[in-house]
């Protein structure tokens, strides 16, 4: 578009967004997504980076485990100058109470509290008339902002409720104290035209919607959910709830790139604006697929692997004589960056640290050691380091499940002829090894199964994805893994690892399930075989395998 048909920005009395990332709250919902509090943790780390504006950290009252890591959350990433830090509680004085306990912490904590709207989640999940809602709705928005001054209220399926209830039950949470005012689209069932007529009328008619903030949370049932959250912003609202990758219940939520890249992209026709750093948005990405272990589709706008790959013909002869042809915006306004970073096996500890401050790590004496020690054990093995090698090491190392079983020792053979076999070294957390060998359709399987046999708890592998972390032949490979217990379909467990071996990081992939699934269950260490010595095991025959089964069949 020339300078001279470029249109100007709409004006608005008010254009800048609100970011509220629910990852850590609504994507950790997502079935086998499940965190630990250090994993937590360090997306809540990446996010400040990001430059979000609130974090919506947990679900306190969901379990002990959450409401520490939420606390953690608001010390550690919500102190001066950080972003707001919420907690998610349902309209109980017991929710709000333990919501209240876990972000006090924080320098700008927020309670963010629900209640269903929609005539068929009041009279069918609730069993509440509509008058009792009003009155819990004004008790509860009531006691929360007692304690805090931040209250953000919720009617859940909004988009599903009778506009005119809706009206009733808002004022009624503003009167009480409510400061952010949330219409959510609670199962994607919302049209972009509907959705934002919805908010103009919600923003129009409540009695003190003016002195709030209005706020969208669009889930993608029907794939809608960033086009209805661009209408509500449309509408007026002021705050988008997103999550990174677009995670969440079911079919996800709207994802943060998405909106802000349209919102940048297209300021144009939005005239609206956010403090996101969109060159962060690839980091983030990754570091919430490694750790939750859901993957990018390679299709997937902004982040996915092939958001900015040309193929035909006729887009490779565009972009080599003008980017503009085919691309609405850079690689590296995103954070896609091939940038290599100049540090070798002979690099210094200084050096080292520097380059982690200009990724955005500030790693304590300790951390820093061990990182540098494993970026000199790589170094040794590979010619060229990138900064995607070195984010993969920190990943990696970033604390996960709690180590009950430890990788001591793994050797393979394969080929043909032969039988794929695999040898396996554990160290359990009381310090016991044990040893076990397997045979397999391949190396991988191979070794999962050795170590089934001496966990001994049965189970069965649901996903398995290697990546190539950087390219060239001596790429680091990142592998992750998703598990089942046997007869739980609906408990699932992923895992990542990384090394230049692929047979080493799908391993470690595989025990980081495996240990979290052993943490989860309250299973202690030796419930499987004991302590097995070497040869005191049988090999299982070739289609037998160990407890765990490879999706299909497939060689891994």
């Amino acid at each position: 578009m020339s300078a001279s048909t470029e249109k100007s920005p709409p004006s608005t009395v008010d254009s800048a967004i609100k970011v509220f990332d629910t990852t850590l709250r609504d994507g950790e919902q997502s079935p086998g997504a499940s965190l630990t509090g250090d994993e937590k943790l360090e997306i809540a780390r990446q996010l400040r980076r990001l430059k979000v504006d609130i974090i919506e950290a947990g679900f306190p009252a969901a379990s002990p485990g959450d409401l520490e890591a939420v606390q953690r959350i608001a010390e550690e990433v919500g102190g001066p100058g950080g972003p707001v830090i919420a907690g998610l509680a349902r309209a109980h004085r017991g929710d709000i109470d333990q919501a209240w306990q876990a972000v006090r912490a924080a320098e700008r904590p927020r309670i963010h509290t629900f209640l269903a709207t929609s005539e068929l989640h009041m009279a069918r999940k609730l069993q509440m008339t509509p008058a009792q809602v009003v009155e819990r709705v004004a008790e509860m928005v009531a006691y929360a902002r007692s304690l805090c001054d931040d209250v953000e209220f919720s009617p859940e399926d909004a988009s599903r409720s009778e506009p005119e209830f809706l009206i009733e039950v808002l004022a009624k949470a503003i009167e009480a104290g409510a400061t952010t005012l949330n219409i959510p689209d609670t199962v994607g069932y919302g049209m972009p035209a509907d959705y934002g007529a919805l908010m103009a009328r919600l923003i129009a008619e409540t009695p003190g919607g003016g002195d709030v903030t209005w706020s969208v949370h669009c889930h993608d049932d029907l794939g809608m959910a960033t086009a209805n959250t661009l209408a509500g912003l449309a509408a007026g609202a002021r705050q988008a709830e997103v999550t990174i990758n677009g995670i969440g219940e079911r079919a996800g939520n709207t994802s943060l790139e998405e909106v802000v890249m349209a919102l940048a992209t297209r300021r144009d026709s939005w005239g609206l604006g956010c403090g996101i750093d969109p060159a962060q948005l690839v980091r983030s990405s990754r570091l919430v697929e490694s750790f939750t272990g859901l993957k990018v589709p390679a299709n997937k706008a902004i982040v996915g692997a092939n958001a900015f790959a040309h193929e035909a013909g006729i887009h490779q002869d565009g972009m080599l004589k003008d980017r503009r042809t085919y691309e609405i915006m850079t690689p590296a306004d995103v954070g896609w960056d091939d940038t290599q970073l100049v540090l070798g096996k002979h690099s210094g500890r200084h050096a080292f640290q520097v380059r982690l401050r200009q990724l955005g790590f500030e790693l304590q004496d300790e951390e820093l050691a061990e990182t540098f020690r494993r970026f000199k054990e790589l170094a040794d093995r590979k010619k060229t380091l990138t900064d995607a090698d070195l984010l993969a090491l920190l990943h990696e190392q970033v604390e996960g499940p709690e180590e009950i079983y430890r990788l001591c020792d793994l050797q393979v053979t394969c080929g043909r002829p032969g039988m794929p076999t695999a040898t396996v070294r554990l160290q359990s957390a009381d310090g016991e090894e044990a040893v076990a060998a397997e045979v397999g359709t391949g190396p991988v399987e191979a070794a999962f199964g050795a170590i089934d046999r001496i966990v001994a708890e049965p189970c069965r592998l649901l996903d398995y994805f290697v990546d190539s972390v950087t390219p060239g032949l001596d790429a680091l490979g990142g592998v992750t893994v998703r598990i089942a217990p046997k007869g739980e379909p609906d408990s699932t467990f992923s895992g990542f690892g990384v090394d230049a071996d692929v047979v080493v990081a799908s391993t470690q992939a595989y025990l980081a399930a495996v240990n979290r699934m052993l943490g989860q269950r309250g299973l202690a260490v030796g419930s499987g075989v004991g302590n097995p010595a070497v040869g005191e095991i049988p090999l299982a025959s070739p289609t037998g395998g160990g407890a765990s089964e490879v999706p299909g069949g497939s060689q891994a």
